[in-house]
């Protein structure tokens, strides 16, 4: 195996809001590694300093990053544009893809010049908002953000102060995004393929932060009770998603779906890599281990970097 000619680095930790998640990406990724006898480095990011950042990855002597860093410094390009400038070849998206999938409102933007269905929106830059003319239930959430943070189902006028409030803690910007009622579906993307579809039911009003990764509250069915059609038009939304976004190698695209409609929610670049975490999940429904999921990305850095336009050096 080639893998075992090369030094990896599995960068975890970050700044934003969703370290802990992504330490716990970070160790089983490390873990898996480990088992098979990868060289493999275990690298903690606990800064944004670009400069910072470089001298650490640099100490660590690597070939491959892998990138499980969520958030803000992880899924935002940043991270990816510093390891193009050392050069070395990591896992994922590129610096633009990774930005886009970031921002709601940009992505939302690519999915409507793609003809995918997306819940219609309004921006507000700070506190300053209008509440009249808004059509109750509607989803107020930050523009930057992951892992459902600052994100709130309001059914009336008396909830959205408290909901903006709660979104600005996340972002200088908030979204009100038509709430869709509906299935919540999610597909992972794995190698420019759609994985069974995970259908979701949270034990709230919705997925968020607790019922993602609190035992027990939410039940998950995969691969989801569509009929053949309906489900193929699903997976052929998320992949368009995917793509409409320049993503590559892998993500996970968040869909609801009323009245036989995908409406795509979001991309993730970076989905979770932890125990709990879907795209595993749906990986596994699909035949695939995690092992080989960690493999299948690793391969495809790989591959980049000893393409001909990296002039032989390691590149992203």
């Amino acid at each position: 195996m080639e893998l075992k000619k090369v030094k990896v680095g599995v960068l975890a930790g970050g700044v934003s809001e969703e370290r802990d998640i992504s330490l716990l990406s970070g160790e089983q990724v490390f873990q898996a590694l480990l088992t098979k006898n990868i060289k493999t480095k275990f690298i903690k990011i606990d800064s944004s300093d670009k400069q910072k950042v470089k001298e650490v990855v640099k100490a660590a002597e690597i070939d491959i990053a892998f990138i499980a860093l969520h958030g803000v410094f992880g899924e935002d390009g940043k991270i990816q544009a510093i390891l193009e400038e050392i050069p070395i070849a990591y896992t994922g998206s590129g610096p633009e893809a990774s930005f886009l999938a970031m921002d709601k409102v940009a992505a939302k933007e690519k999915f409507k010049q793609a003809g995918i269905l997306t819940p219609a929106y309004h921006l507000f830059s700070g506190s300053n908002y209008r509440c009249r003319n808004i059509n109750y239930p509607v989803v107020v959430k930050p523009r930057f953000s992951g892992s459902s943070f600052g994100v709130s189902i309001v059914t009336d006028r008396e909830e959205i102060k408290q909901a903006f409030k709660q979104a600005l803690g996340f972002s200088k910007t908030v979204i009100i995004e038509d709430y869709i009622e509906g299935r919540e579906l999610t597909v992972g993307i794995l190698a420019e393929k759609p994985l069974a579809i995970v259908e979701i039911i949270p034990k709230g009003e919705y997925f968020d932060f607790q019922n993602k990764y609190i035992k027990g509250n939410s039940k998950f069915v995969v691969p989801a009770k569509l009929e053949k059609g309906l489900s193929e038009r699903v997976r052929k939304t998320a992949l368009a998603a995917h793509r409409a976004l320049g993503c590559r190698d892998f993500s996970r695209v968040d869909l609801k779906l009323k009245d036989g409609k995908p409406y795509v929610l979001e991309v993730n670049s970076i989905p979770g890599l932890t125990r709990k975490s879907l795209l595993p999940l749906a990986a596994s429904a699909s035949g695939i281990d995690f092992s080989q999921l960690i493999d299948l990305l690793l391969e495809k850095a790989l591959a980049r970097a000893k393409a001909p336009n990296c002039g032989g050096s390691y590149y992203g």
